[in-house]
């Protein structure tokens, strides 16, 4: 079978994913724009240089790019036969940036390892690390998946050794985004429902701790709840964020005429560039941003359903996810239906690490892409993922 499954790869490694592409391409521009006329003045009050943010997203962009198309160029089943390194290395990182000599702090957070004048935030690749591990074990362990000592207790182990590191530095958003894919990954691979709600439960109680505990994520919440409770300090973020998107109405204020941006909006480049994209481009503009990513998580979806084995499968799937839940999350918190976290907005917001590591999973999926089987069979003749759902409707109704 495995020698069945590598002629297979060989004979489709040519195709290319014009879809995931342009759609990945489609957001990067968009991003370039926006981002150029959310820090252009704000760049040129900080460092005589309206271009400085636009500049350095050029450069990172290429460089992702160049990533991207080498990504796409190594056979997936590469990251199988590595995944104890990747695994290594990153837990290394994470364990690095937390030290005072090595970790770099900015507004309280050690997240970033720098390198001259490159900063790399080592929760970004982690959080491929730990996708690529967990696709690479519940592929192998198959229908031991039910069983809780072999299918779920190492992968929550291993996951939440992760999430302690990154909820250290702190990012309490990002270690959140890790438990939710982590949880999305298992569910399709079969572990079984009740284990998941049970592990839920068990750590509502722990996330509402790390909330109280933390005078700013605290503050941060009655903000969310309250947006007018505090209006000059913890809720002005979310405010003027409201306030853009509400002045944007139907098609906008013009790219260019936003005024949240002006020193209201803080940091309008980054969390918060979709409320600059509500205030200039409208409704209209925010919705075409969502339906890309909508195109994209669909297209993402689809190569998982067509991946030639189940290492590919889950693979696809926990990439296209990573992407979705950030702009999901993004968005929600931009909108006032979270309260504020720090997670930038995939391919449109300020960021080097988070545009790497995203060009770097959207390349991986255009390998799996390229190998996949047509009208979605696998290797059993029909798609893992559609039996698994199948699976569970079938226990539903019994």
């Amino acid at each position: 079978m495995a020698n069945n499954s590598m002629a297979h790869l060989s004979e489709y490694k040519n195709r290319y994913d014009l879809v995931l592409l342009g759609l990945t391409l489609s957001l990067i521009g968009i991003g370039l724009v926006m981002l150029y006329s959310s820090s252009s003045i704000m760049a040129q009050e900080r460092f005589g240089d309206s271009m400085y943010f636009v500049k350095r997203q050029i450069v990172f962009a290429l460089l992702g790019l160049a990533v991207l198309i080498i990504s796409k160029n190594l056979p997936y089943v590469l990251y199988r036969r590595l995944v104890y390194v990747i695994l290594g290395l990153t837990f290394l990182s994470l364990i690095l940036v937390l030290l005072p000599q090595v970790g770099h702090r900015v507004g309280g957070a050690r997240r970033w390892l720098r390198f001259g004048p490159i900063s790399i935030q080592p929760a970004e690749f982690a959080k491929l690390a730990l996708i690529i591990y967990i696709s690479y074990s519940v592929a192998k362990k198959k229908e031991r998946m039910r069983d809780f000592s072999v299918g779920y207790a190492p992968h929550l182990v291993i996951s939440a050794v992760f999430i302690g590191l990154v909820v250290m530095q702190p990012d309490l958003g990002t270690a959140i985004t890790f438990a939710v894919l982590t949880f999305l990954l298992l569910f399709v691979a079969g572990v079984r429902l009740r284990y998941l709600l049970a592990t839920g439960l068990a750590v509502t109680p722990l996330l509402a701790l790390a909330i109280a505990l933390k005078g700013y994520r605290w503050e941060r919440f009655l903000a969310f709840l309250n947006p007018w409770r505090d209006p000059s300090n913890t809720s002005f973020q979310l405010l003027h964020s409201l306030l853009a998107l509400g002045s944007g109405g139907p098609l906008g204020v013009g790219l260019g005429s936003g005024q949240q941006k002006l020193f209201y909006l803080p940091e309008p480049h980054t969390d918060f560039i979709l409320a600059v994209i509500g205030e200039e481009a409208g409704i209209f503009g925010v919705a075409i941003v969502l339906l890309l990513y909508a195109l994209l998580i669909y297209q993402g979806v689809k190569i998982a359903l067509r991946a030639p084995e189940r290492f590919g499968t889950y693979l696809a799937f926990g990439l296209t996810m990573a992407v979705g839940l950030q702009a999901l999350i993004n968005s929600a918190v931009v909108m006032g239906l979270l309260p504020t976290k720090g997670l930038p907005l995939p391919f449109i917001s300020y960021g080097g690490s988070s545009l790497l590591t995203n060009l770097f999973a959207m390349g991986i999926l255009m390998n799996i892409s390229s190998y996949a089987r047509d009208h979605s069979r696998d290797w059993h003749g029909d798609n893992w993922l559609n039996s698994q759902a199948r699976g569970r409707r079938g226990k539903a109704n019994a």
